[in-house]
């Protein structure tokens, strides 16, 4: 999953990108309000973490409520010393879906963060299935048939977002830009060379077949 960070404190921004990347999700930071409402409105995310004081025309309220003009509906976290109820109300009322005050616990972060991703998929646990293939988002376990199956975190990350889509055909170039960050230097032929490695851990030491070519395409999953 693909996330934007929007945090002017740099050590901040930082330590939630290796949080975030530790979890499998793909990061890109913005440092100022300019460059998140940039971001925030042109880039396909999957969640965004905005802080609320930033740098810049935009802060973070003003991100949010561009966002939602522009009919933008990825989930927004806000991130804020500013602790009063009217500060709170103010930035869910802008269009934010959570509110957490600095100084945060990380743990909490990212707890909040996979809250925010289940609420727009039709699966609400943390274990998507398909077929006799089940992945624990919580635990990063993967089973197929009742074998574990051991997944490099891009991989996972990979399977993640073809399970949370499955049986949806999904391009070379969305698979790319939710699966790896902004920066990354990915080619088309990167996606095929990760199926790959997924279909030769999930797919051929079994029956059935889950990951499918849709030819001149992409790929889906479907069990």
């Amino acid at each position: 999953m693909r996330v934007l960070v929007v945090e002017d404190e740099h050590k901040i921004a930082r330590a939630l990108a290796k949080a975030l990347e530790q979890e499998t999700y793909a990061v890109d930071i913005a440092y100022d309000g300019d460059e998140g409402y940039a971001m925030a409105t042109t880039e396909p995310y999957d969640i965004a973490i905005i802080d609320r004081m930033l740098p810049g025309e935009y802060d973070g309220i003003g991100i949010v409520k561009a966002m939602r003009d522009a009919k933008v509906h990825t989930p927004v976290l806000f991130l804020s010393a500013l602790d009063s109820i009217s500060e709170r109300t103010a930035g869910l009322d802008a269009g934010a879906d959570d509110y957490l005050i600095k100084p945060f616990a990380l743990e909490e972060l990212l707890a909040r963060v996979r809250a925010l991703l289940r609420r727009p998929t039709e699966q609400q646990s943390d274990t998507l299935i398909a077929g006799d293939l089940s992945m624990d988002t919580v635990t990063y376990t993967v089973q197929r048939a009742g074998k574990t199956i051991q997944l490099t975190s891009k991989e996972f990350a990979l399977l993640e977002y073809l399970l949370r889509n499955q049986n949806r055909p999904l391009s070379k170039d969305v698979i790319i830009s939710h699966v790896w960050d902004y920066d990354a230097d990915v080619l088309p032929n990167t996606v095929e060379v990760y199926v790959k490695y997924l279909r030769a851990k999930i797919d051929v030491p079994f029956k059935k077949p889950l990951i499918h070519t849709v030819r001149g395409f992409g790929y889906k999953l479907e069990a």
